[in-house]
């Protein structure tokens, strides 16, 4: 049994997997350890070459996730693949150093540690060539982050750490396993003062592939951020389904005002036009962000928007419905109001889930079909 696995998380990374994998064993040599790749069915062919690795080193294994994606629940199903007693987690990208692996393992062993953190922020540490403006998202990450946990680590954003499987299993069944940042899930998540440690380490520019930080990623690390202050209680998808909701009320009460305005277009008229494009611009945005997992192309697309119009419009039934009731038993207005969008959103998400984007249906087949591909 390996002392030691390294869980690398990839994605369309294929030119990377050689330098990682031989960066690995030089900085390794003497130390027990296996390398756990997992990879996101990159379309790039990353798995077939790492498994060309396998096949020649019985330390390298494998795990290919067909119709699956996100680092956090890749990283965490790697460590669980494994018997090590210590769990490493880094890019494959190279700009993390592999060098410090040995010292972080030594410290987290000698002091007795659940986790050690490779930290540009600590002793020794540097952000290195990184630009100005993601120095300064880090920071800012950093200080959100610090909204859901305790813990005083220099570098709460790092993705680079080693830590005991016996904290991983005190935290793995109640992970959010939302979004990239892994060790800030399991920071958060701990109902005890988590032990850490870190190492400084110089960051590395990216010599090969291209960032995946985008907008979308962003959107998953405050969806992570929510999930961790809600307590698991409320869905995130939902949270952002309601932003989206209150976004496109704006845009209705908008094209309502130009068509009433400018076109001299009557109420009714305006009214349901200003509906359908409001309806439309949220079932767009929520195709793209909210359920993108699950996201609808072709046919589905437009078969799906059908429903939603049909959803919403039942949606917006139950708004009125439920305030006009309130209302009648002396609520007061804003109560009543309240009340009937809270009851209608719910509808929206609850029959969007279900059936527009066919949510559960969805990951219920794919779990049937997914059997990770685990090359030894």
């Amino acid at each position: 049994m390996p002392e030691l696995a390294i869980v690398l998380p990839t994605y369309n990374e294929r030119e990377n997997i050689g330098p990682v994998l031989s960066a690995l064993q030089q900085a390794l040599e003497g130390l027990d350890y296996e390398v756990v790749i997992v990879d996101d069915d990159s379309s790039d062919g990353t798995a077939a070459a790492a498994r060309h690795f396998a096949r020649h080193d019985s330390r390298i294994r494998v795990i290919q996730r067909i119709n699956r994606r996100g680092l956090a629940s890749a990283c965490v199903e790697g460590m669980m693949a494994s018997s090590a007693a210590y769990l490493a987690v880094m890019d494959s990208d190279l700009q993390h150093d592999e060098r410090i692996l040995p010292a972080m393992l030594a410290k987290l062993k000698d002091e007795k540690l659940d986790v050690v953190i490779g930290s540009r922020n600590a002793g020794g540490g540097s952000m290195g060539t990184l630009p100005g403006q993601r120095v300064a998202l880090s920071r800012f990450g950093k200080k959100v982050g610090r909204l859901v946990t305790r813990a005083d680590v220099s570098d709460l954003m790092s993705g680079f750490f080693v830590v005991d499987r016996r904290f991983l299993e005190e935290v793995v069944r109640s992970l959010s396993l939302t979004g990239f940042k892994i060790l800030l899930d399991m920071l958060a998540t701990s109902r005890r003062p988590v032990k850490v440690g870190e190492v400084g380490y110089t960051f590395r520019p990216r010599e090969r592939g291209e960032s995946k930080l985008d907008f979308l990623t962003g959107l998953e690390y405050l969806e992570l951020i929510l999930d961790k202050i809600t307590g698991n209680w409320i869905p995130t998808s939902y949270l952002v389904f309601g932003l989206i909701g209150a976004g496109g009320v704006l845009v209705h009460l908008l094209i309502l005002r130009l068509l009433l305005v400018i076109a001299g277009m009557p109420f009714l008229q305006g009214q349901a036009i200003a509906s359908v494009i409001a309806m439309t611009v949220n079932f767009v945005l929520n195709n793209r962000l909210t359920f993108r997992t699950f996201r609808l192309r072709g046919a589905d697309m437009w078969f799906g928007l059908a429903l939603f119009y049909l959803a919403c419009s039942i949606g917006l039934r139950i708004n009125l419905k439920t305030a006009e009731f309130l209302r009648d038993q002396q609520i007061s207005w804003y109560m009543a109001g309240g009340a009937g969008i809270i009851l209608g959103s719910v509808w929206n998400y609850w029959v969007s889930s279900i059936l527009v984007w066919r949510v559960t249906r969805r990951r219920l087949a794919a779990r049937g079909r997914q059997t990770p591909l685990d090359v030894q």
